[in-house]
């Protein structure tokens, strides 16, 4: 949070809460039982480092809440991390606390199909239905991919007027599948576009992103209304993603009386040296648009970033200190670590080699039949 109030960026913060489950589908005593013995004790240390309990992360949001609500640049919100790594008491607190607070949960759920079995053998039911039990499912409510939601699971989720944040790239270079983002648009859902962290280039350009979701949804027909058009996915952008916030309708479009949070991109590095007179600017902008080509952001009225520098901050300064830190060498816990992650690897795909119970969900996990 300091960070970003250091560069002076808007932000709403929410630290994932995860209580169970760290590693892999399965209680972390039993993962650690299933290990050869000379495993054992690095992965028990592995888990012991996770010091804070459900009531320290619960107390941790009250009290970042409490000392940040107020900022006209810094929110703070909810997020249960996933279905699988949070229990049945975490659900409840973070229910609860949504509620008390009036406050969003951003909750990453259905990703993958290993995600879908899950729910499965933890409650009989879908994913959304099992968090449903817990009044989760609201206007509060957004869901990190929601790949594998199923029709009901859709319905539902549109009716109470929750959220999907769409993370296509992420979805691709993770293998977790192409979420049905016409579908949610069909359904009249608000949909906003996230990056998750894994960018298809490891540089999280927003503008990329805009093209990769425009292109990855066209099915193959010829009715336009079947899929994503330029005003979709610059809404997706903006005021969809503002909708997941607590900012909500304050900021996301150029108003009077909304927050003015902006940036302005060159029009010669968009239209030279050539761009027909009925083009619609929009068009131009989304298929043409590089971060290169941003000229000044600004964020509640203060620029941030203006012809190559920003503002507030040495931007080469942090690079340089960053790379200068990166460039030390590992310490002995962490070379622990990245010798367990290897030594790891084979154990944690033997645990998800027969994970899926094909019988209970045909034809989705056939390759050739998954589109």
């Amino acid at each position: 949070i300091r960070a970003y109030e250091d560069i002076g960026m808007r932000v709403s913060y929410c630290y994932a809460v995860r209580d169970q489950n760290r590693l892999v589908y399965q209680a972390d005593a039993d993962f650690v039982a299933s290990l050869p013995p000379e495993l054992r004790d690095p992965m028990k240390r592995y888990f012991d480092r996770f010091k804070a309990g459900l009531d320290e992360v619960m107390g941790l949001f009250e009290s970042l809440y409490r000392k940040h609500q107020n900022k006209s640049r810094v929110k703070i919100q909810l997020a249960p991390a996933n279905l699988h790594w949070c229990s049945d008491a975490a659900l409840t607190r973070l229910s609860e606390a949504s509620k008390k607070f009036h406050v969003p949960m951003h909750m990453h759920l259905l990703e993958t199909a290993y995600q879908k079995e899950y729910a499965w053998r933890r409650g009989k039911c879908t994913a959304l239905e099992y968090i449903d039990r817990f009044d989760m499912v609201n206007e509060r409510l957004t869901l990190g991919h929601g790949v594998w939601l199923n029709e009901s699971d859709i319905d539902r989720l549109a009716s109470a007027g929750g959220c999907v944040c769409h993370n296509c790239s992420s979805n691709f270079r993770l293998r977790s599948g192409v979420a049905a983002l016409n579908v949610f648009e069909a359904k009249g859902m608000n949909t906003a576009i996230g990056l998750d962290e894994a960018g298809i280039n490891d540089d999280r350009d927003m503008l990329q992103e805009l093209r990769l979701v425009l292109r990855a949804h066209r099915v193959p027909g010829m009715v336009e209304a079947d899929v994503p058009t330029m005003a979709q996915v610059l809404r997706m952008a903006t005021t969809g993603g503002a909708k997941t916030t607590p900012y909500g309708a304050a900021i996301g479009s150029l108003e009077v009386g909304k927050a003015a949070d902006l940036s302005l991109h060159d029009w010669n590095a968009i239209a030279y040296p050539y761009l027909d007179a009925e083009t619609p600017v929009l068009d131009a902008f989304v298929q043409r648009a590089k971060a290169q080509g941003v000229k000044a952001v600004m964020c509640d009225g203060e620029i941030l970033y203006a012809d190559g520098r920003f503002t507030r901050v040495d931007k080469d300064a942090a690079l340089k200190a960053l790379h200068d830190d990166l460039a030390k060498a590992l310490s002995h816990d962490e070379v622990e670590r990245r010798h367990l992650s290897k030594v790891l690897l084979p154990h944690v795909r033997r645990f998800y080699a027969d994970y899926i119970d094909p019988s209970r969900h045909e034809p989705f996990y056939r390759p050739s039949s998954r589109v």
